[in-house]
């Protein structure tokens, strides 16, 4: 794709056994499933903290039962909360970090990357096959989308938001380079956003819900893509992998293609990246119960 973003093909892993992982996030909890070859995975809007009734209630989504399994993969927060083993199946806890790190990778088909996890606040990993450890990270995500979409255009549906922003321009509340200084400057084209919201700083616009919108997602997108580019090259990783709900949206995506273009970076946005966490607790289990490390 021209626009420095890409979605490389879902990826195929090795199985293992019967087993499910489960990623207790903020917003959503994402379950993955694997039998044999066959991975499935579902997606339920978080409710409380974690105990083992909504452990239950998660699988059971799927039409899958603890007993069922031969074990469980639990990450995400709150996760010691839970008991050591439901039904005689026991649930193997995950730190989250590893679990976004190799998440990412198995994803992307990578064996080093900068991962990003992009939910409602946003985390970048330093990931490789044999390690991964948080580097930075930032409260703007998609928790910032929603929030603000509330705010500002009065709905709390991220797809609507996408929706709109699809159908919008940004440019009616933010200020580019050229008009600021009055050309490109570095790497950075004139039409490169200079101040997020900086023309209603200076007066009042008439806009439309669309123009919100785009707006909107330009600023939580250049974030977290800036964010990324940054700590990739800091960590001298070539590539750069964002995971997460928030890169579900197109015009979230399309946001993190125009900037990772004006950097000159590429970023990827797999498949199914929003189970990536879920998908770094499964795999990390298989391994430490293959290996022992």
């Amino acid at each position: 794709m021209t626009d420095g973003s890409m979605r490389p093909a879902a990826a195929s892993f090795a199985a293992a056994s019967f087993a499910a992982a489960i990623d207790f996030g903020a917003s959503n909890t994402d379950v993955v499933v694997r039998d044999g070859s066959a991975t499935r995975h579902w997606t339920l809007p978080s409710e409380g903290q974690p105990d083992e009734a909504r452990v239950r209630r998660v699988l059971d989504a799927g039409g899958v039962s603890p007993r069922d399994l031969e074990w469980i993969a639990v990450t995400g927060g709150n996760r010691t909360m839970l008991p050591q083993s439901i039904d005689d199946r026991m649930l193997h806890r995950v730190d989250e970090v590893k679990a976004i790190g190799h998440g990412g990778l198995a994803l992307a088909n990578l064996e080093s990357a900068l991962v990003t996890s992009a939910g409602s606040g946003t985390a970048c990993v330093a990931a490789t096959t044999n390690s991964a450890h948080h580097v930075t990270g930032t409260g703007v995500g998609g928790g910032t989308l929603v929030g603000l979409g509330r705010l500002l255009l009065g709905t709390v549906d991220p797809h609507e938001i996408d929706a709109l922003a699809q159908q919008g321009s940004d440019t009616t509340h933010n200020l580019t380079i050229a008009e600021v200084l009055g050309g490109a400057i570095g790497s950075l084209p004139p039409e490169t956003t200079a101040v997020n919201f900086g023309r209603v700083a200076r007066h009042p616009v008439e806009a439309s819900r669309e123009d919100t919108a785009a707006a909107l997602v330009n600023m939580v997108g250049q974030v977290i893509a800036v964010i990324a580019i940054n700590a990739a090259r800091a960590q001298q990783l070539p590539h750069v992998v964002i995971v997460g709900h928030l890169a579900d949206l197109k015009s979230i995506r399309r946001t993190f293609g125009l900037v990772a273009k004006f950097y000159g970076a590429t970023i990827l946005t797999p498949q199914a990246g929003g189970s990536a966490t879920a998908v770094g607790a499964l795999l990390s289990t298989e391994r430490i119960l293959r290996t022992g490390a």
